[in-house]
C-alpha cells in the first residue's frame, strides 16, 4: 500500500510538467515578451543593498522573504534577505505575487529618488508599489524545475541495548505557478527492537491550491496514513475546500480553510473497512524571517457527519534551521488523535524525530 502512495506522489509531480508550460501567460505573449530582451543569454539585474552595496547578475527568484542572484564572479548563488533590498533594476519581465493577493506578469524597476518603492508595469496597468509588499518574484519563460521545491532528508538511531534500530525518512516538494500551487509530501518511522513488536508508520499528502481573489484560494487535497499503534492499514482522506489568507507578506503566512471531507478506512486486523463524511476546519501558520530558522505547522479537526460522536485531528510541526550549501537539519512533530478508534487501537499516536537532510530549488 505505500507503495502505491509513493507512486501516485510521483506521478502528481511529473504530470505538473505537462500542465504547468501554460501556468503563466499565452505563448503570444511570451514571444512578444522574449523578444523586448533580446532573448540575452547574460543579464544585468542590478541589486542595491541597504548598506550601500551593489550586485549586479541574475536574479533567479524570491520566494519566503530570500531572493536568489546568479552572479560570473562567484561559485554559488547569493542569498540575499529581501528586507535588505533598497532598489533593484531589470529590463525582464516576471512573475509577481503582492502580499494583497494580487499576482500578474510585469516588469520592475525602482522609483528613482525613492528607496523602497519599484515601478511595475504589466502591460496593461502601471503603478507604484512598496518593495516590500513583494512576496513573490520569478522570470517569465524559466523552466519547470526552477519553480519546483524538494526537500529529503533522513534520521538514524542505532543503540546496542535491545539491539534497537530505527529509520525516519521525509520526502516534501512544493510546485509554485502563477495562479496555483501544488504540494506534497511521504513521511515514514520504521523501528526494529529485540523482545518488542516492529512500529511501521507512514503518512502521506497530496495538494492543489488554486488562488482567488483578495487573499481567498480554493483547495483539493488527498491525506494518506498508515499507523500500527491505531491499526490503521491505510486511512485516506480526501478533501475539498475554500480557504482565506488573514496574514501573507514576507515575514510569515497565518491561513485557514474548511470544507468537505470522504474518508476511507482498512485496518491490519479483521475490523471491516469504513468509508465516512466529515466536514474539516483546518489553520496553518508559517513563519521564515528569523534567520535561517523557519517554522511551518498545521492543525486540522474533522467532526463526522455520519458517525455520531466522532472527531479526529491531526497535527504538524516543522523546524528547519538552513545551512551552508543547502543542508539543513530539521525537527518534526506528528500527531494523531481519534475519540472513537475501533476495539483494541490507541486513541492517540504520536512521532518526534530529529533529521538531517538537503533541498533542491
Amino acid at each position: 500500500m505505500p507503495k502505491n502512495i509513493i507512486l501516485h506522489f510521483l506521478l502528481f509531480f511529473l504530470s505538473l510538467n505537462v500542465i504547468a508550460q501554460n501556468d503563466t501567460i499565452s505563448k503570444k505573449e511570451l514571444r512578444k515578451q522574449k523578444k523586448e530582451i533580446k532573448k540575452k543569454t547574460v543579464y544585468n539585474d542590478s541589486i542595491f543593498l541597504s548598506n550601500d552595496n551593489i550586485l549586479v547578475g541574475e536574479i533567479k527568484k524570491m520566494d519566503v522573504s530570500v531572493l536568489t542572484l546568479k552572479t560570473k564572479y562567484s561559485d554559488s548563488d547569493f542569498k540575499i534577505k529581501w528586507q535588505k533590498i533598497k532598489k533593484i533594476k531589470s529590463d525582464r519581465y516576471f512573475v509577481i505575487a503582492l502580499n494583497d493577493g494580487q499576482r500578474f506578469n510585469s516588469s520592475i524597476n525602482s522609483v528613482d529618488k525613492k528607496d523602497g518603492k519599484v515601478f511595475l508595469d504589466s502591460g496593461v496597468n502601471t503603478f507604484e508599489e512598496d518593495i516590500i509588499n513583494i512576496i513573490y518574484l520569478e522570470p517569465i519563460g524559466r523552466n519547470f524545475l526552477s519553480r519546483l521545491t524538494i526537500d529529503v532528508d533522513f534520521g538514524i538511531t542505532i543503540t546496542k541495548a535491545n539491539n534497537l534500530k530505527q529509520l525516519t525518512s521525509n520526502i516534501s516538494s512544493t510546485y509554485l505557478a502563477n495562479k496555483w500551487k501544488a504540494s506534497g509530501y511521504y513521511k515514514t518511522v520504521l523501528s526494529r527492537q529485540d523482545s518488542i513488536a516492529d512500529i511501521n508508520r507512514m503518512d502521506g499528502k497530496i495538494a492543489v491550491d488554486y488562488f482567488l481573489k483578495n487573499e481567498w484560494f480554493a483547495q483539493l487535497s488527498g491525506i494518506y496514513l498508515s499507523n500500527d499503534d491505531q491499526k490503521l492499514k491505510l486511512r485516506s482522506t480526501y478533501k475539498a475546500g475554500v480557504g482565506y489568507y488573514f496574514i501573507h507578506n514576507n515575514r510569515m503566512v497565518l491561513g485557514a480553510s474548511g470544507g468537505l471531507a470522504m474518508t476511507n478506512e482498512n485496518y491490519i486486523d479483521d475490523t471491516p473497512a469504513k468509508k465516512s463524511s466529515e466536514l474539516y476546519l483546518g489553520v496553518g501558520f508559517n513563519k521564515y524571517d528569523i534567520g535561517d530558522l523557519s517554522l511551518l505547522t498545521s492543525a486540522i479537526l474533522y467532526p463526522s457527519i455520519t458517525e455520531s460522536g466522532r472527531y479526529r485531528t491531526d497535527i504538524n510541526f516543522d523546524m528547519k534551521y538552513d545551512l551552508p550549501f543547502d543542508l539543513y537539519i530539521k525537527m518534526s512533530l506528528t500527531y494523531n488523535y481519534d475519540n472513537q478508534p475501533i476495539a483494541g487501537a490507541a486513541k492517540e499516536d504520536y512521532v518526534f524525530t530529529t533529521s538531517f537532510g538537503w533541498e533542491f530549488n
